[in-house]
């Protein structure tokens, strides 16, 4: 597993901070939206007002498409009541809020030779770290550490996912976790 050039984490598990490591991660999401638009659409880049649009059409039914192309079209709309991106803007803002639930009804299909569940890992880890001020810093550790391992294809049984909980509780450090994550991943 490679090591960030500009964090020192490994790849992705910087994010939200590391501007290198939120890159990658929202290349997983932007890589969706594109392939998206190439299979529905004929191209990977439409005008501004068609992109809008089409963004509008997945918001309006999250559950008919992959949760990257919901996040995706999210990310193209600003909330009317709070001016963020659609779902990533304060908690309690009613239409963040809102969409970031609905966000979940999506479609998540796991790769080929990966734990089922890993896809479903991947989103949340990836939600999280990208809308980290919606979080708690627990939270948001937690996934930091885990999402690296995650997409190599790892997913923690819900007793190793309780044992990282309590680690972050007492206090664990992200290079501790992911340490953790890194021995319970080979076996």
């Amino acid at each position: 597993m490679r090591r960030c050039a500009e964090c020192g984490c490994r790849e992705y598990g910087g994010a939200p901070g590391c501007a290198r490591c939120l890159a990658l991660v929202d290349a997983l999401v932007e890589e969706g939206w594109r392939a998206f638009l190439r299979r529905e659409f004929g191209t990977a880049d439409p005008s501004g007002a068609d992109e809008t649009a089409i963004a509008e059409m997945v918001a309006d039914e999250p559950s008919r498409h992959d949760w990257r192309v919901v996040d995706a079209a999210l990310d193209r709309l600003a909330c009317a009541e709070c001016g963020s991106r659609l779902g990533r803007g304060p908690r309690g803002c009613p239409p963040c809020d809102l969409a970031d639930g609905f966000r979940y009804s999506a479609i998540e299909t796991d790769r080929p030779g990966v734990p089922p569940g890993n896809e479903h890992a991947i989103r949340v880890g990836v939600s999280v770290v990208r809308a980290a001020h919606r979080q708690s810093p627990g939270a948001v550790l937690g996934w930091r550490s885990g999402l690296p391992f995650l997409l190599e294809g790892f997913l923690p049984t819900t007793a190793q996912a309780q044992t990282m909980r309590a680690k972050i509780n007492a206090g664990a450090t992200y290079e501790e976790l992911a340490e953790t994550y890194d021995a319970l991943s080979r076996g």
